[in-house]
């Protein structure tokens, strides 16, 4: 007999809804990826701790640090304290650097396992950056700071320099100095002003041809640097024709939640392998992991039509997830992994799980259901009506 409960319609009323009953897809043991895919991590909060969670943050370390080992086991990467970790939306930088140490120190642990870590200008409030000089000195703390651990850099958008840079040559300037001082190659990252409003103008203009044009510049002139570019625009038409002009070998990473599948999927274009494909880079892939290895380990063994089959079903829940306003997007990732049993508690770093309504996140049940996303029916059952009673909803 199916799972049931009753949930809260779009008017507030209850009625019954019946999981399927079907098993969610499960990845194929040691099936080799044919593409680079990095899931952007969550943190795990610590509920217990007595500080003031709008102010402080608390890191539930184990739980965290389980969770990559986690996503290591089904196949994936780890980009570590990126904006799904709630970087710069309660994950300052010491507790994103003590982050980091522990997350590499782990991977030495995993056959296999890979990271890339952000590295940006959060430590450094906007509104103290005076000039490019500041933005570039932030960078170079953080920068020192990862590669002394020897980590991988995801040079991360800054929201310092979208305040104090006048033009796209202080965008050039800056990246040329990063670029030029890399360890080794890095991945850069351009996020849309959909998941963060500071970023809007970024690369030098509001029109995105044109910051285009200045991203592929720079990584044109520092291509032995840039290991690939990740970016999330939300809209896949820009990301392919960037894809195309990218210097060859370097990689485009979607960030594209709304159109992920098709994108890593690719469409086969021109001669130059990256041209014609994305990989990877996704919070949605935290979310999602046991379904996004499935269908990557069918795309690797030339079964597209699988591929799309597992991940399809995928998409509606992640353009719910990362619906607007959609910088709240990680509520959902965590509310997903507390339903998934991977943490014990609906809990996030900063206060963030009040930033959707009961309403959104009934609706993101049923789209979980309906994509075969949730591992553990009964105990999602479970805490979904934990969670319908304590909005007063039995």
């Amino acid at each position: 007999m199916a799972l049931s409960l009753n949930l809260p319609g779009t008017g507030g009323s209850l009625s019954p809804y019946a999981l399927k009953d079907a098993l969610p897809a499960q990845p194929a043991p040691g099936v080799k990826f044919n593409r680079i895919a990095y899931s952007a991590a969550h943190v795990v909060a610590d509920p217990r701790a007595a500080i003031d969670p709008w102010l402080q943050c608390a890191v539930d370390w184990d739980a965290t640090i389980a969770y990559r080992r986690y996503l290591w086991s089904l196949g994936l990467g780890v980009a570590e304290a990126m904006d799904t970790a709630q970087r710069g939306m309660g994950l300052d930088w010491p507790t994103s650097l003590e982050l980091i140490a522990r997350s590499l120190d782990a991977a030495r642990d995993m056959p296999g396992a890979f990271l890339a870590s952000g590295c940006g200008t959060d430590h450094l409030p906007p509104e103290n950056a005076r000039s490019v000089d500041d933005v570039i000195r932030a960078y170079e703390e953080q920068m020192e700071a990862i590669e002394k651990l020897g980590g991988k850099l995801i040079v991360m958008a800054s929201r310092a320099l979208a305040r104090v840079a006048k033009s796209p040559a202080d965008y050039e300037r800056v990246y040329d100095r990063i670029l030029s001082q890399a360890r080794q190659p890095v991945v850069l990252h351009w996020l849309g002003d959909m998941f963060d409003p500071a970023l809007a103008g970024y690369w030098g203009t509001p029109d995105t041809d044109l910051a285009m044009n200045t991203a592929l510049g720079i990584i044109a002139a520092h291509a032995s640097k840039v290991d690939g570019i990740k970016i999330s625009l939300l809209d896949k038409d820009k990301e392919i024709a960037m894809r195309r002009r990218l210097a060859p070998g370097v990689r485009m990473y979607t960030g594209d939640d709304f159109n992920y599948a098709e994108l890593i999927a690719g469409d086969g274009f021109g001669d130059e392998p990256t041209h014609g494909k994305s990989d990877a880079l996704l919070g949605i892939f935290d979310a999602i992991a046991p379904a996004a290895a499935s269908a990557l380990g069918a795309l690797a063994q030339g079964d597209e039509a699988r591929f799309h089959a597992i991940l399809g079903p995928t998409v509606p829940l992640s353009r719910h997830i990362f619906a607007a306003p959609t910088r709240f997007y990680k509520t959902g990732v965590v509310f997903l992994a507390w339903l998934n049993g991977h943490q014990r508690h609906f809990t996030m770093v900063g206060g963030q799980q009040s930033t959707r309504s009961l309403a959104h996140l009934c609706e993101l049940f049923r789209l979980a259901d309906a994509a075969g996303v949730l591992q553990q029916p009964e105990l999602a059952v479970h805490r979904m009506k934990t969670l319908l009673a304590l909005h007063g909803v039995e």
